[in-house]
């Protein structure tokens, strides 16, 4: 098992964390926790697990990583509903990141939905 931390910023080792939601041995059990794993995804550059916690309603066919773009801090500022017995909610959150082009940071607030039980990223509001 990996002791890497992991990318979300929890404290705690990617395999224990993030890397158990992307191999699909458990799911988020909430909006926050979808959205630090999808971040992380970004972080490890896995689109699959992206692609597969997007709502078929906004999800893209495809989707390709630009692996110059090294993420490496997020912020969680805030969000309404998202827990556990909610069908809905929004995380708001700033990560940062590094490119060619320098370092820069991207302000969201995301919207989710459980879709069949399980939460779904569905787009981002403004």
């Amino acid at each position: 098992m990996s002791s890497t931390r992991c990318p979300c910023l929890s404290g705690r080792p990617y395999d224990e964390c993030c890397g158990v939601l992307h191999r699909g041995d458990a799911a988020p059990a909430t909006a926050e926790l979808l959205m630090r794993s999808r971040y992380s995804a970004f972080a490890v550059g896995d689109a699959p697990y992206l692609l597969r916690t997007w709502h078929p309603s906004t999800r893209p066919v495809s989707l390709t990583l630009d692996d110059d773009v090294r993420w490496y801090r997020l912020d969680v500022l805030g969000g309404s509903l998202g827990g556990p017995d909610d069908t809905t909610g929004t995380v708001e959150f700033r990560a940062y990141f590094r490119s060619g082009d320098g370092a820069d940071s991207q302000h969201e607030v995301s919207r989710f939905v459980r879709d069949h039980g399980r939460w779904a990223y569905l787009d981002a509001l403004g």
